[in-house]
């Protein structure tokens, strides 16, 4: 009892703490460059795509819970989903189910922080006491269950929700999000990075035309590609996909890099 207790206690203090610093750095994202984000690209794309729809941001943070459950479970650990998509976005959910005005809520440091910390409690908790609770010869069954469950949810379930919302959202961000999120699933396997990428091409050129920035932003998308590419040797594995003998520079090139092709 008083070990479960500990871990209530801990699990509390753990959430709040990093929920309130995750809340407050992803809200301070919109605000750059005028001052500091803290996040990854992924969580300020994710939260774009969800276009102030408090559904779609619960069902986004939802669709990761049982991957980081299955792997609290499995694997004693948290997974950087929990920081990066759940509290973020349930958070974003639980404000603007009271406040459809992203500028007072989803973009407020202040009360996402807030948010933020109180999900991030609930969750943590949630999760760490009950992986505690379950016994060790149920943990192995939970994990083959849940695994392939999430990781059916993530992927195809997730691209073609976020294809949809890209189809949604205009003719422009659904050609953008359709392409790029099938060089995406090419490349990484995942279409999603590709049509959240596509989603914002689309809605700023509505917006503000093919001015400089968006062109330096479509360039930074083909070097982004290329590089995945490359260091994923998809290169190498497009070209044996139609027969083309590999040339000796592009094994040299990969070589070069630490990477073994043949």
């Amino acid at each position: 009892m008083s070990n479960t207790l500990n871990i209530i206690f801990e699990s509390l203090v753990i959430g709040g703490f990093v929920g309130f610093g995750v809340g407050a750095g992803a809200a301070r994202m919109f605000h750059a460059p005028n001052v500091q984000g803290a996040g990854a690209f992924r969580t300020f794309g994710e939260l774009n795509a969800c276009e102030g729809d408090p559904v779609s941001h619960f069902s986004f943070g939802l669709g990761f819970v049982f991957n980081a459950w299955a792997s609290t479970v499995g694997a004693g650990a948290l997974t950087s989903d929990m920081m990066h998509r759940i509290m973020p976005n349930w958070a974003a959910a639980a404000l603007l189910f009271r406040n459809k005005n992203v500028k007072e809520t989803l973009h407020n440091p202040k009360k996402m922080a807030i948010a933020s910390a109180i999900v991030g409690m609930v969750v943590v908790t949630l999760l760490n006491s009950t992986a505690a609770a379950i016994p060790a010869s149920l943990q192995s069954v939970a994990t083959k269950v849940l695994g392939p469950a999430a990781a059916w949810f993530i992927n195809p379930v997730m691209p073609i929700i976020f294809w949809m919302a890209a189809l949604d959202a205009g003719k422009r961000s659904g050609s953008w999000g359709t392409v790029l999120g099938g060089i995406a699933h090419l490349i990484m396997g995942n279409a999603v990075p590709g049509i959240v990428l596509g989603i914002l091409i689309g809605k700023g050129v509505d917006e503000s035309g093919w001015n400089r920035t968006m062109k330096i932003f479509l360039a930074a998308i083909i070097i982004l590609f290329t590089l995945s590419g490359f260091f994923r040797a998809f290169d190498v594995a497009f070209l044996h996909s139609i027969n083309v003998a590999i040339p000796q520079w592009l094994i040299g090139l990969h070589r070069m890099f630490g990477s073994v092709v043949k």
